[in-house]
């Protein structure tokens, strides 16, 4: 079992905390959050860790001396969205997490007796503009939709089995080779064989993740995490 954190994001929205460290860096209740997820892989034994970087890629340099992680730079990042990231490690796309870095993880959920492809999700009541995860009672994901609403949504964490990892795989390849991904991110590429794979949702709480994607977000995670501590 191996993890792919992506974490070649520029985090506009962060600045000016990301005007120079890059946005999965920003510490979030004294943590940054790549690290805390690389932490939390190597606490479950998860030691074979790729991470993507692109922008101010250089500022991660110092993860393959601490954690022994292996890195490669998307050189592109500011072109395309995440399915370029996705493309650069597709060769370890199998048995593998795959987790967006500017996700900070509360606890630490990453299991290793995974039997299927799985996103972690929980419930997030009013949300706008996220992927939203329907499934059935066996917790099968049939479909996802974007917009808003309250239910299960991507948590940006997720698991893929040897089998899916290798359709993946196929997947960006060919979507990539047509030469028309600008606008496509690579859990697009998921949703469309949702019939060819079997993904399952492991349902984690509402507060077991937080996404930083601006300084209002970090600002409420920061409360939550700190209120919860007391």
């Amino acid at each position: 079992m191996r993890a792919i954190i992506l974490a070649a994001g520029m985090g506009t929205r962060l600045r000016p905390l990301t005007n120079d460290t890059p946005k999965s860096l920003v510490k979030v209740a004294g943590e940054p959050m790549a690290e805390r997820q690389i932490r939390f892989l190597k606490e479950k034994g998860i030691d074979d860790i790729i991470v993507v970087t692109g922008y101010l890629n250089e500022k991660f340099e110092y993860l393959k001396e601490k954690y022994g992680v292996k890195i490669i730079h998307n050189d592109k990042y500011d072109l395309y969205n995440n399915i370029y990231t996705m493309y650069l490690v597709r060769e370890y796309l199998q048995d593998a997490y795959v987790t967006e870095a500017d996700v900070y993880m509360y606890r630490n959920y990453f299991k290793t007796d995974l039997k299927n492809s799985t996103y972690f999700s929980g419930i997030k009541e009013n949300y706008k503009g996220e992927w939203k995860l329907n499934f059935d009672e066996s917790g099968r994901i049939y479909e996802v939709e974007i917009g808003d609403g309250t239910g299960y949504i991507m948590s940006g964490i997720s698991y893929w089995t040897k089998e899916d990892g290798l359709k993946i795989r196929e997947k960006l390849e060919e979507i990539i080779d047509s030469g028309n991904f600008e606008k496509i991110y690579w859990d697009d590429v998921v949703r469309n064989l949702l019939d060819e794979i079997n993904v399952y949702i492991e349902k984690i709480n509402s507060n077991d993740w937080f996404e930083i994607d601006s300084i209002e977000d970090l600002i409420k995670a920061e409360k939550i995490i700190s209120d919860n501590s007391k």
